[in-house]
């Protein structure tokens, strides 16, 4: 890589570390497209798993107290049990249809949350009061999301907003859980198929980017009211969404 593609990477790392910190969701989101203008979709994809998982990690303490132990253990053991369904699906479905029908129900979520926010009651809408069952569900869902299309945060999100959940504790409960769950992506790739040794290089290098937007973007999170961070929330999921679409429409042209 020459100095214009490290200039990039740094680059893009930092803005989309600032927005995870602010918004507990979003660095995969940013940064996977634009890695790939760079690097290679292997290394890029590995990247991020490895940037994503030190990041949560160093922003995590942070938001310490907001954590709900017992709706992480929970959103945890449900994304294990939904993990090996991903699987099957991901082997035996169409990756086209897959990716463009989860693309299209979130972003369908995004678009009907900013309806009823802005153009009819002005709010995000909070239809039920969350539940041990529910969260085992979403978890669920979010393990079956990051097998097929690599993305845990949506299905969590969509969860806490229509639950109704403080920004903070939504803040925490995302980060701590993309701990865990990014964490054991790394592992998995480490011990199934090897992350080279450029890879870890150029994300020692990647690191401090990430730690600089993190630290930034704490702060902007901390100061974040419920207004704020749920338009935040929804331009998030929308932006998931088309990415998603937009890699299905890859995938059918290729």
């Amino acid at each position: 890589m020459d100095l214009l593609d490290w200039t990039g990477l740094a680059a893009t790392t930092s803005a989309a570390a600032l927005l995870q910190a602010a918004g507990g969701f979003g660095f995969a989101v940013l940064a996977t497209p634009l890695f790939l203008l760079f690097v290679d979709p292997p290394r890029a994809i590995q990247l991020v798993i490895i940037i994503t998982t030190a990041l949560s990690l160093v922003v995590l303490p942070g938001l310490r107290r907001a954590i709900a132990a017992r709706l992480l253990l929970r959103l945890a053991l449900g994304s294990l049990a939904g993990l090996p369904l991903g699987l099957f699906a991901f082997r035996y479905a169409d990756p086209i249809v897959v990716r463009a029908v989860v693309g299209g129900t979130i972003l369908a979520f995004a678009v009907l949350l900013g309806w009823r926010r802005h153009g009819g009651t002005g709010e995000v809408p909070r239809p039920f009061h969350a539940r041990p069952g529910l969260e085992v569900a979403a978890g669920a869902v979010s393990g079956i999301a990051t097998a097929l299309v690599g993305m845990a945060g949506p299905p969590v999100l969509i969860y806490l907003l229509l639950a109704g959940a403080a920004p903070r504790t939504v803040q925490a409960t995302l980060l701590s859980f993309f701990a865990l769950t990014y964490a054991a992506s790394l592992a998995s790739h480490v011990v199934t198929v090897g992350i080279p040794a450029r890879t870890w290089l150029s994300a020692g290098v990647l690191i401090p980017f990430a730690f600089l937007g993190g630290l930034a973007g704490r702060p902007l999170g901390d100061r974040l009211g419920a207004d704020a961070f749920a338009i935040l929330a929804i331009l998030l999921l929308g932006a998931a969404g088309l990415y998603t679409l937009a890699a299905a429409a890859g995938l059918a042209v290729h």
